[in-house]
């Protein structure tokens, strides 16, 4: 069979080539092309466009960068109708992903399944209709996902979340601090590690006050987990000999070594929590209060994080807009690096939702079923 996959960041890379993996198992003649990244390259098939040229976040962005944006949009289009795959496969990134389906659904008869659900229980609720028209079968990664589509009529299936799978076969569980240390060269201090995005602009807004708000903690270094695609150069202002570093393509081995982390909102909060990391979680966004309570009245869930939503209870403490600030950071840090009954009871919030989330085998459950669709409908 071939297989179109479409996936605008480093999480629905990582995500997708795991997924690709699990088809070749189910599909030995499985074959690929993709709008993607480096981890579905390393997977194998034929990469379109990588989605360090796609990825614009955000009105403004999309804005400044619309010849690109329709171009890429334009490109995915002739590129699928050219190849003509036996199923096109769509992860998360709901503004471009959705336009192709209904390219692919309504021009071309193709089927299209979604891996990792557009958000769209959190805004723009109005999607619902666009899935319902377009996507074929949805598999979702969060538990709480089913009874929101059960409530729109639309069937999903919950196969468990892929990222208790990346942790689960990550290569080094059980490395020591000291052989972390040595190999990057980072001083006998423990850490804070800092999660601050993977794309610029979120980076440059959420890193320097997270390295501000650490520097109040001269017992602690802070390490940034570096983003795959964003050069070293990008973060050079931000270092500091003895105190700031920077590690690329380690963030779990990272996160296992760090005491405590500032992260912001996205998929590494559920990566921090389920390797039992305290964390405060914040995003920057400019408009101050405005923007605050344009947004709030927008979103129609009551977290911004994974861990918070999936625990339906606030684990860990969210700062948002205006409220992220060197102040709240600091004050919210510090007893999350003591032996404090503020780090005891995230800690067991975490065992909340690795217990809700369920056992490994999410992209095998979800290759499973995609074959057994086209195999059903030859």
């Amino acid at each position: 069979m071939k297989y179109y996959l479409i996936a605008g960041e480093a999480s629905g890379d990582l995500h997708a080539a795991n997924l690709m993996r699990a088809l070749q198992q189910e599909d030995p003649q499985a074959e690929f092309r993709f709008f993607g990244g480096d981890a579905m390259q390393r997977a194998g098939g034929t990469l379109v466009r990588h989605y360090r040229d796609m990825a614009y976040m955000g009105f403004v962005q999309v804005a400044l960068h619309i010849r690109q944006v329709l171009g890429n949009i334009a490109l995915c289009k002739r590129d699928i109708e050219e190849h003509r795959p036996d199923l096109l496969i769509l992860v998360d990134y709901p503004g471009f992903n959705l336009k192709i389906a209904r390219y692919a659904k309504e021009r071309l008869g193709l089927p299209v399944h979604y891996y990792i659900s557009p958000k769209i229980w959190a805004w723009k609720e109005y999607r619902i209709k666009e899935i319902k028209r377009y996507i074929d079968r949805l598999y979702s990664i969060l538990p709480f996902e089913v009874d929101f589509y059960r409530r729109h009529d639309y069937r999903i299936d919950y196969v468990g979340n892929p990222t208790v799978d990346e942790l689960a076969a990550r290569p080094d569980a059980d490395e020591t601090f000291a052989h972390f240390a040595a190999e990057n060269r980072l001083p006998d201090k423990p850490i804070i590690a800092l999660l601050p995005g993977s794309r610029l602009a979120e980076i440059r807004d959420n890193l320097a006050r997270m390295i501000e708000a650490v520097a109040a903690f001269g017992e602690y270094q802070a390490v940034i987990a570096g983003a795959p695609g964003v050069p070293e150069t990008f973060y050079a202002p931000y270092l500091r000999e003895g105190q700031v570093s920077i590690v690329f393509g380690k963030t779990y081995r990272l996160l296992q070594q760090a005491r405590a982390a500032l992260v912001t909102s996205g998929t590494a909060t559920l990566e921090t929590g389920l390797l039992r990391v305290p964390q405060v979680v914040g995003y920057y966004m400019r408009g101050g209060r405005f923007t605050y309570s344009f947004f709030r009245r927008l979103i129609k869930v009551d977290y911004a994080s994974l861990v918070n939503l999936i625990a339906d209870a606030p684990i860990v403490k969210e700062l948002l807009v205006h409220h992220f600030s060197v102040e709240n950071l600091r004050r919210e840090l510090a007893p999350l690096l003591g032996d404090t009954p503020q780090r005891a009871a995230m800690l067991k919030g975490y065992d909340e939702v690795a217990a809700r989330l369920g056992s490994a085998g999410a992209p095998a459950r979800a290759a499973r079923l995609i074959v057994e669709s086209l195999q059903a409908n030859k």
